[in-house]
């Protein structure tokens, strides 16, 4: 499937691509990609959602096409981000869907703006890097030491160890080019806000309901880390995909869009019965 990619000016100057489907009146689902990921992340999601939602998957920024600021890359700088974005497009809610660094930005939202959101959904998703060792290492010994242009090889290294079930070798080179058009400093920056905040003692604060996709395979984020999100919560809850790593969206796009999808309805069908008192 082809598409269509725009951009959009926020009233901060930063510049955001982002790419669109579905019907213009259907329910806002906007969609945050990982770290050093693009908008292109969900190019295998998007032909199984159905049309009638508006799915709105947004580059952000220092990565791909977006404006790459020298500064702002914490979740509350992202959150921002989303809601600038949501506001020149006129969006006064939407479903907020998150896979890995860009989950950590709708838990800000979530946070931050409760009164435009409607649900949430986390893939690969965590509270804090704070307490993960594997992830402060990588980050110590391998980002920290980045310098531009970003190594091919580094890239193509990363990425693949974000996936446990293969993808085709024509989208894996696409997310290897997207990945090399962020540069070491976004590299940096992002990694360093993941592991400096820690979204623990607020997650409470996340009032709509929350639905976590995890792959049992993340080399990542285990299940003690999903097991926390359900903790901190209220009401949200879990569905594994056996045998997928770190990257549900790309390794099983079908079952992704369906249970975001699935997801969607039931929160109508709850507003529906709220409504008829039900």
């Amino acid at each position: 499937m082809a598409f269509i990619e725009k951009f959009v000016t926020t009233r901060s100057g930063l510049r955001f691509q982002y790419i669109e489907q579905g019907d213009a009146a259907g329910t806002p689902v906007i969609f945050l990609h990982g770290v050093t990921d693009s908008h292109r992340s969900w190019e295998l999601v998007f032909p199984y959602l159905d049309p009638k939602l508006r799915a709105i998957a947004i580059t952000q920024r220092g990565h791909g096409e977006a404006s790459k600021p020298e500064s702002g890359y914490s979740s509350s700088d992202l959150a921002g981000d989303v809601a600038e974005v949501m506001d020149a497009l006129e969006i006064p809610s939407a479903v907020i869907v998150g896979h890995s660094m860009g989950s950590f930005a709708a838990q800000r939202f979530a946070i931050e703006y409760p009164d435009r959101v409607d649900g949430v959904v986390l893939i690969a998703s965590f509270a804090t890097c704070a307490d993960n060792e594997g992830v402060k290492q990588f980050v110590a010994e391998a980002v920290d030491s980045l310098t531009d242009p970003i190594p091919a090889e580094f890239a193509a290294e990363f990425q693949t160890s974000t996936v446990y079930k293969g993808i085709s070798d024509e989208f894996f080179a696409q997310a290897v080019s997207e990945s090399l058009k962020a540069p070491a400093r976004v590299w940096k920056a992002a990694c360093h806000s993941m592991i400096e905040t820690d979204h623990r003692p607020l997650l409470d604060r996340i009032k709509a309901r929350t639905l976590l996709i995890w792959g049992d395979q993340d080399a990542y984020f285990g299940i003690d880390e999903q097991e926390r999100l359900l903790a901190g919560i209220a009401g949200s809850w879990l569905e594994v995909y056996e045998g997928i790593g770190h990257a549900p969206n790309w390794e099983d796009p079908e079952r992704t869009a369906k249970d975001i999808e699935k997801f969607v309805k039931s929160l109508a069908e709850d507003r529906s019965s709220a409504a008829t008192g039900n």
